[in-house]
């Protein structure tokens, strides 16, 4: 981890205050943000660390409890919608409390404004559905700590041979999905499987102790179940990247340098970006983490809504493997572990690349205290070729290249890191992308043989196969609030009357009217496209303004209906659900997925199945690869891309890059 604990400022609603912002090297600016202006600004220190203040002055933090998350309370819509600036306006959070000494956890909604509990309330972690609280940093240590402590390890490794190695051995911390035993149901319960270092700078990864589970109650400190299952060997081989290991580098590579003489076409006012007619604000919060806020485009002189609010809340990744040491993996990488509690630094050269806009963000540790992730949002300008282009014969013709405007995070989570990209194009599309890397997750088998549940990657390595199902939250306003939406397949036409030659095609549109309609898989053999329309405004040849939601339409959930991880992760069992907008609705797993026994969010609020009739809609889109490892992605995968189009559809009456510069005209080597 990357995070710094940061320096208390002062009071966070002094309306002429301004986040505070350096100038780093090579242009590459950061705002940290010190002090709020606006409803939609991401928490800053001072108000993390007021409400850390509060709750331990009403008795509710302190001694054993513990912060497990800490998340802003979103400002309601309509208030939004009146306010001005210099209106005052509250700012709460909202704090889930774990209690390590008995396991008790509750809810508390913290004014920081007023400097109160505004509510208080237990939650029924004994009780079905059950579900439990996000992981503490320090529970990692902690079930460590208690594995090596096991007499029942210690004689598992000793029984292996392996007793000379377990100083070294790192004992991962992971969730344990829901199956209902007796000694877990209710329970604080975390799994760890167990690795090997060769030295202390060895990557682990490489050196699974197969088949050996040891289950732990983290309520009373102590191993409550062990599986010791075979005696595979070890696999030897090493997993180290580093240039150490892996160099010399190579010498081929000449520098690429990225200039801006005059600067970024982007202005950031604060959490305020603007560029190329787009609009929006960037939010940052512990479990979703980028978030952006009231999407416009200006479309001559006027500001048109696009987005209220966008971000990808919860990601599931599904193991294939029937193994006692893999069946039960499935991790909820924010709902279990927290995506922007676990965000990463970015550093210029690296992680991005030319002329750089930074937003520091800040979260809570596990004590309540605010945490600032330096350079934890990159935002920048990107060259992406030919936006438009057309040559008339004997003409110089005419040619504009397109840009756009790329603002992203990094967060790991264990052996996995995962990029969240939001790019934004000049003739109003946005696209979203995931990159998936780091270090596929194994275990050791016998090298040469037949696993068909996990490929060998390296020698007597063997990776199971496994899915990262990413789901993004869009908060659609096309024109306002009041949308429809359809699904638009495009169509043969049996030869005959309609197509007397064989030839024609055409599309049809289906609006889906009721929730019930609206949990849709995806066509590509269709070129099957999602619409949000207006239900009140038209474009110039009549039609609804609108927007096409575009799927990569890969695999969604690959588990049988009947089992745990689909009742715990039904959000994935679809591309696409349509829900009526309701404040409480933020995470399509429920909010609490870690031991849940499953049915939390999507599949409870669309049983309602609301009307979605010129309604204010949301969109849940899952999208993600199914990964069947290979011998490429060892010791490090290259990153596997995903993702999805926001693609305008009558939403303007014309191209909106129509005004874009002259580059041939300017540059006389782009003249024919």
């Amino acid at each position: 981890m990357h995070h710094e604990h940061a320096d208390h400022h002062g009071h966070a609603h002094d309306p002429s205050a301004h986040e505070h912002e350096s100038l780093h090297t090579h242009g590459a600016r950061v705002i940290t943000p010190s002090d709020v202006r606006h409803p939609l600004d991401p928490l800053v220190e001072s108000e993390i660390a007021d409400a850390a203040r509060i709750l331990t002055d009403a008795g509710l933090l302190g001694g054993t409890a513990r912060v497990a998350q800490l998340l802003p309370v979103e400002p309601d819509k309509s208030f939004l919608a009146a306010w001005s600036p210099g209106v005052p306006f509250d700012r709460s959070v909202v704090v889930t409390l774990l209690d390590t000494a008995s396991g008790e956890a509750a809810e508390a909604v913290v004014s920081v404004t007023d400097g109160t509990v505004v509510e208080h309330r237990r939650l029924a972690t004994d009780q079905p559905p059950y579900g439990q609280p996000q992981y503490l940093f320090e529970e990692y240590d902690r079930a460590a700590e208690i594995v090596k402590a096991s007499a029942e390890w210690q004689a598992a490794m000793r029984r292996r041979g392996l007793e000379d190695r377990m100083a070294l051995a790192f004992c991962a911390p992971l969730a344990p999905g829901f199956f209902g035993r007796a000694d877990e149901v209710g329970r604080r319960i975390i799994r760890s499987l167990t690795f090997l270092r060769d030295h202390e700078q060895d990557s682990p990864w490489a050196h699974p102790v197969e088949g050996l589970i040891v289950h732990i109650d983290l309520t009373l400190g102590r191993v409550i179940r062990i599986e010791d299952d075979g005696d595979v060997p070890v696999p030897a081989g090493h997993g180290n990247y580093g240039l150490e290991a892996q160099g010399p580098a190579r010498t081929t590579l000449k520098p690429i340098e990225i200039t801006q003489p005059e600067g970024p076409s982007f202005s950031v006012d604060g959490a305020l970006v603007e560029w190329q007619g787009w609009s929006f604000r960037v939010g940052f919060n512990a479990r979703e983490g980028l978030v952006l806020n009231s999407v416009t485009f200006r479309d001559g002189e006027e500001e048109r809504q696009v987005l209220h609010r966008a971000s990808v809340p919860e990601m599931v990744v599904p193991y294939g493997d029937t193994t006692p040491t893999r069946f039960w993996i499935s991790y909820f990488d924010a709902g279990e572990y927290l995506l922007g509690k676990n965000a990463n630094s970015l550093a210029l050269g690296c992680d991005c690349l030319g002329v750089i806009q930074y937003f520091d963000g800040f979260v809570a540790d596990d004590h309540g205290n605010p945490v600032r992730i330096p350079q934890v949002v990159c935002m920048h300008e990107e060259d992406f070729g030919v936006l438009w282009k057309h040559t008339e014969p004997g003409t110089r013709g005419e040619v504009r290249r397109s840009r756009r405007l790329v603002i992203s995070y990094f967060a790991t989570i264990g052996n996995y890191d995962y990029g969240f990209f939001w790019y934004f194009f000049p003739d109003g599309t946005i696209q979203v992308e995931a990159k998936a890397t780091g270090i596929v997750f194994a275990g050791a088998g016998l090298p040469g043989a037949a696993n068909p549940h996990a490929p060998e990657i390296a020698p007597g390595l063997f990776a199971p196969v496994h899915q990262h199902l990413f789901c993004a939250r869009l908060d659609v306003a096309i024109d306002g609030e009041d949308n429809t939406l359809h699904e638009v397949d495009v169509v043969g036409v049996p030869t005959g009357e309609r197509n007397p030659y064989g030839n024609a095609f055409t599309w049809e549109s289906r609006q889906l009217t009721r929730e019930s309609e609206a949990a849709r898989l995806a066509d590509p053999a269709a070129s099957r496209v999602w619409e949000v329309a207006s239900a009140h405004r038209t474009n110039r040849v009549g039609k609804p303004t609108a927007y096409h939601l575009i799927p990569e339409g890969r695999s969604v959930l690959m588990a049988q209906p009947d089992s745990s991880v689909f009742a715990r992760a039904t959000f994935a069992s679809r591309h696409l659900w349509g829900t009526a907008f309701d404040p409480a609705e933020r995470f399509p797993a429920g909010d609490y997925p870690n031991a849940h026994q499953g049915g939390g969010g999507l599949p409870t609020w669309t049983a309602a199945d609301r009307d979605l009739d010129g309604t204010d809609l949301v969109l849940w889109h899952v999208f993600g690869p199914t990964h069947v490892p290979r011998p490429e992605d060892w010791p490090i995968m290259p990153v596997d891309v995903s993702g999805f189009v926001f693609k305008p559809y009558g939403f303007f009456d014309e191209n909106p890059a129509m005004d874009l510069p002259d580059g041939a005209a300017a540059e006389d080597h782009c003249a024919h």
